[in-house]
């Protein structure tokens, strides 16, 4: 079942706060890397990802879709690439020259979540349902302390969201998707939420609003 938010909640989580225009993306359906040899069952293959950075909170929230359920496939996770302002291209043996990132983050079906400051910054772990998971939609709050820039202003750090199918060996081989495809995205900034569970819900509301109108204008 795909994760679908009512439009009455959309456009009311779209009310809670002044917004910049949405910025997330869509990715194409069964897109797999070349050579991607794990699941094609769908919820490792990304069809909408977005992020929202929350100015008066200093959170990011990240909400990625896929093609299925989350959890279809047992032992898939979700590695999102932020470019803090001294992002690399690290898989540009591979092609990907220009998804950019010095750190990520990996969340796991359970909802747990590890945040790595790539470059010596160290990795903080998260608890188990940290991240929350809604049929094919994936969310996090990250808070903005976990991500201090490296250049960039907050607001300006681009992302990529790519998951990987962990009962293969470990490696590029893992990967089945890259969104957007060989670039990165920017947030959407919005002003003071009351609470980060209030910045959540208005991510999600306006991630399923804005990935639902461009589906459908397919």
């Amino acid at each position: 079942m795909t994760h679908r938010l009512h439009r009455p909640l959309a456009i009311a989580l779209l009310a809670a706060a002044p917004l910049a225009q949405a910025i997330g993306i869509t990715d194409g359906r069964a897109d797999y890397v070349a050579g991607y040899a794990g699941s094609t069952a769908g919820d490792l293959d990304v069809i909408g990802a977005f992020v929202t950075y929350n100015q008066g909170t200093g959170a990011f929230v990240l909400s990625g879709t896929m093609d299925a359920d989350i959890g279809t496939t047992p032992g898939g996770f979700y590695v999102w690439g932020a470019n803090r302002g001294a992002g690399t291209a690290g898989f540009s043996a591979q092609g990907f020259t220009n998804v950019l990132f010095d750190a990520v983050i990996l969340v796991r079906q359970d909802g747990s979540v590890t945040v790595n400051r790539l470059g010596g910054g160290g990795s903080t772990v998260l608890p188990a349902g940290t991240a929350h998971i809604t049929g094919a939609t994936i969310d996090v709050l990250i808070p903005g302390g976990l991500l201090p820039s490296t250049g960039f202003a907050p607001a300006g750090y681009t992302w990529n969201l790519w998951p990987r199918d962990g009962n293969l060996p470990g490696g590029f081989g893992q990967i089945s998707d890259f969104a957007p495809d060989n670039s990165n995205f920017g947030a959407t900034v919005i002003g003071t939420v009351p609470e980060p569970t209030s910045a959540l819900l208005l991510a999600a509301g306006i991630a399923g609003l804005v990935l639902r109108r461009r589906l459908s204008a397919r």
